[in-house]
This record gives C-alpha cells, sequence and structure tokens, in this order.
C-alpha cells in the first residue's frame, strides 16, 4: 500500500514593502495610494517631512500602512539613514519606485552656458535614482526579490529628437543606461529593473492639459506587480513595451 503525503503547511503569504520617491503630490503620491489599495506598506519619500506626513493622513484607511519619510535623493545621508531605518524595522524592501523629478526646462538651449538645471536634473533623475537604488538592493538581494521602476519619459528614448527640455531629456536619457545596464547586472537574482513612461499627465509639473494622473500611475503600478518570472530591463508605458 503506498502511503498518502500528508500536505504541509500553507507558506504564509509575504507582505510587501514599498519605497516611492518623491511621493508627496503629483504622480508619485498617487503612485503610493493605488500600491497602498493593494495591501502593501509603503514609504512616501518626501523631502519635506511635514508634508509627507500630511500626504500619508491622506491616504489613512487604504488597505496598506502608508508611513512618511524624509527622503532627498540627492542626500547620501538621508539616503543611508533611511536604509538603514527600513532594514531595522521591516527586514526588507520589495518595491522601489524612483520617482523624484522635475527640471521641466522647456525653454532651455543646449546651447547655453547655464549648467545649473542640468547638473540639478542629472543629480535628481539620474545620481538620485542610482544612490537609492544602490542603498536599497541589498535589502531585495537577501531575499532574492524585487521590482525596481525607474519613472523616466518618452523624450529621453534615443529616437526622440527636439529643441527644448534639454535637461530634462538628458538625464532622462541617462537613466534609461543606468536601467538597462542595472537590468542586465541583476539578471537572474530575481530582481527585475525596468523603466515606465507615465506620459503627460496633468501635474505641477506636466501642467493642464495633460491626461490623468490615475492613468500615469497605473503603468507604474503595473509594472511594480509584474509576476515572476517578469521581464527586466525594458521600458513600458501604459503595460506596453515601447522602444529605447
Amino acid at each position: 500500500m503506498n502511503a498518502r503525503a500528508r500536505p504541509g503547511p500553507a507558506a504564509t503569504p509575504v507582505h510587501r514593502v514599498a519605497l516611492v520617491s518623491g511621493a508627496n503630490r503629483g504622480l508619485g503620491f498617487e503612485v503610493a495610494h493605488q500600491l497602498s489599495a493593494t495591501g502593501m506598506t509603503v514609504l512616501l519619500g518626501a523631502r519635506d517631512l511635514d508634508k509627507g506626513l500630511i500626504a500619508a493622513r491622506r491616504l489613512v484607511g487604504a488597505a496598506g500602512e502608508v508611513v512618511a519619510v524624509q527622503l532627498d535623493v540627492t542626500r547620501q545621508e538621508q539616503v543611508d539613514t533611511l536604509a538603514r531605518w527600513v532594514d531595522i524595522t521591516y527586514g526588507r524592501l520589495d518595491v522601489l519606485v524612483n520617482n523624484a523629478g522635475g527640471y521641466y526646462d522647456h525653454d532651455a538651449d543646449a546651447s547655453g552656458n547655464d549648467l545649473a538645471a542640468a547638473q540639478a536634473a542629472m543629480d535628481t533623475h539620474l545620481y538620485g535614482s542610482w544612490r537609492l537604488t544602490s542603498a536599497m538592493l541589498p535589502l531585495m538581494r537577501r531575499h532574492r526579490y524585487g521590482r525596481i521602476v525607474n519613472v523616466s519619459s518618452r523624450c529621453g528614448a534615443s529616437s526622440s529628437s527636439g529643441p527644448h527640455c534639454v535637461a530634462y531629456r538628458a538625464s532622462k536619457a541617462a537613466l534609461n543606461s543606468y536601467t538597462r545596464t542595472l537590468a542586465d547586472e541583476l539578471d537572474g537574482t530575481g530582481i527585475t529593473v525596468n523603466a515606465v513612461c507615465p506620459g503627460w499627465v496633468a501635474t505641477d509639473l506636466g501642467g493642464p492639459g495633460g491626461r490623468p494622473v490615475e492613468r500615469g500611475a497605473e503603468g507604474i503600478v503595473w509594472a511594480v506587480s509584474l509576476p515572476s518570472p517578469a521581464p527586466t530591463g525594458r521600458f513600458f508605458q501604459d503595460g506596453q513595451a515601447i522602444d529605447w
């Protein structure tokens, strides 16, 4: 007689923890809102902690906990302090949305010699995403799982051209290159790295006339929620792959 194997205990569902930078308003706030609705614990990153606390209070009652954290991605000491706090408090980070941004310099000229906006854009979009990702990666490697989404733009694609938004365009192009390079490095680790263009959305940065911010956020949340095995090193908009 063959003995029938007894079923083992059911696996305990993993409670996911997400960090969204630049999340006290606009697109980042809506991403935090939608992620919290899935039941994740969401760390709502804000340079001004008071503004972050006000934003987090607006999400009280969501399915997942929302915690405001002070985060200026251009300050290494703040990034390192937050990484230590996340490790002590949660012991893991499953989702990172590099959303902090700005510097939509529509009327600046590529021939100009004032590089202040370009330096600020690079320090936020590229180096800010880079330093925050590097600090948080050990928490993902520990559990061999992670979803990193870099909020980019079609104007950073190699096929995009035009005389406007030189700092924004160049910094997003650099972010795209970083995304692909990191994705190749982490391939096979369970950690995916993708870029998402939210499209033109009606925020303080995008201005009036764009589509609802909820639509732009949905594409980011879609990339965050990709089941394993998930694509990595890709550029998406509204759940569809687009060209780099």
